[in-house]
């Protein structure tokens, strides 16, 4: 296997996000443990908390093959415990973010 393909599969769901080359899926697991794969679609800061809006890459219960689900980046507080994204539910926070998306998107057709 080459190193190339090594550190693909060491990289966390986390590293791929913020890495700007990377344009492969982001897998997650379900509640039942089943793999997700994910496009990413931005990365959003507010304020001290960072956000990813993901679009499932195969249909979701729940989901609209136009829709988007928001997640909360969280960083460990120490080593023991591993960075991980936590799905939000919040529709404030999500309107928030989805702002924010919209407001950098309109900022980027303006150039």
């Amino acid at each position: 296997m080459s190193e190339e393909k090594k550190e693909e599969l060491e990289k966390s769901p986390i590293d791929c996000l913020f890495d700007e080359d990377d344009t492969s899926p982001i897998s997650l697991y379900n509640e039942k443990g089943e793999e997700v794969k994910f496009e990413q679609i931005a990365i959003i800061p507010i304020e001290e908390d960072f956000y990813a809006i993901l679009k499932p890459m195969e249909e979701m219960e729940g989901v609209g093959e136009d829709e988007a689900l928001v997640f909360q980046i969280i960083e460990s507080d120490n080593e023991e415990e591993e960075d991980h994204l936590d799905l939000v539910s919040d529709i404030d926070v999500i309107d928030k973010v989805f702002a924010v998306y919209n407001k950098l998107m309109d900022e980027q057709e303006e150039k």
